[in-house]
């Protein structure tokens, strides 16, 4: 790791933890390529580890009409996932926790024993959702890890289920009960291994891999949605309520990250 490099990652590693994600990024004349980016965010993802958290999967991100249209980007890009950011249905957020909470509904995958994929379900995205330079481009959503914030995942019996590898189904979100968007369940034309193929091919060419029990969040044909305190989500598959979440504003809690 470069002088330059690190002193950056370090930069971006406390505005996080601050939640000032990517302040950088409104630098005057500040600028990095995609190979940079993705550097920058493998060295903040290892002074993450170094600090306690542990990688437990990737995101693929910006390839859904939905997302392209709202950003004007066409990806895929990666990010990672960590274990301190993993939630459950049913849980509050604190809104103070997050830095312009925004959400996706979207499709995941787990890696099983054998590198293929064990099941698919679905799950509500956490986003910090801050763009600083003057207009949104790839190399700041990959620098800032594509603006995750975490997961909500379903209950257990999703977590292990292959109904909707190959069964067509509509996923949609809901806040407060009111319908926000609605689609084709993955993003790209070849389904979810698409988006695995993808991934696989790109992790390679920076050393890394899947690993059994890994999560993949394959990407979403809906939108980004932000969210405010009193917010309910819901995330259905079909009629089925899958994943929900509540945002509240409470005093601050402790976070594992500011420990």
């Amino acid at each position: 790791m470069t002088g330059a490099l690190a002193k950056l990652a370090d930069r971006q590693w406390r505005d996080y933890r601050a939640r000032e994600p990517g302040t950088c990024f409104a630098d005057p004349g500040f600028v990095l390529s995609l190979p940079q980016a993705y550097d920058l965010q493998q060295a903040i993802t290892a002074l993450r580890v170094a600090a306690g958290d542990r990688v437990i999967g990737y995101k693929v991100g910006c390839t859904g009409p939905g997302t392209v249209a709202q950003f004007g980007m066409e990806g895929p890009i990666r990010g990672c996932l960590f274990d301190s950011e993993i939630r459950q249905t049913g849980d509050k957020l604190d809104i103070a926790a997050f830095a312009h909470l925004a959400i996706e509904g979207e499709m995941a995958l787990r890696i099983g024993d054998d590198g293929q994929i064990a099941a698919a379900f679905p799950v509500i995205e956490l986003h910090h959702f801050v763009f600083r330079a003057p207009r949104p481009t790839l190399m700041e959503l990959v620098a800032n890890n594509g603006l995750n914030a975490g997961v909500v995942l379903p209950d257990e019996p999703w977590l292990s289920s292959r109904t909707f590898l190959a069964k067509r189904a509509t996923l949609s979100v809901r806040v407060n009960g009111n319908l926000l968007g609605s689609g084709e369940l993955w993003p790209l034309p070849g389904g979810p291994s698409a988006s695995l193929s993808w991934l696989r091919r790109h992790l390679a060419e920076y050393g890394l891999a899947l690993v059994p029990g890994h999560i993949v969040l394959a990407g979403t044909p809906l939108g980004l949605y932000p969210v405010e305190p009193g917010d309910h989500i819901a995330v259905f598959i079909d009629d089925d309520l899958v994943a929900q979440c509540s945002v509240s504003r409470t005093s601050r809690v402790s976070h594992p990250q500011t420990e």
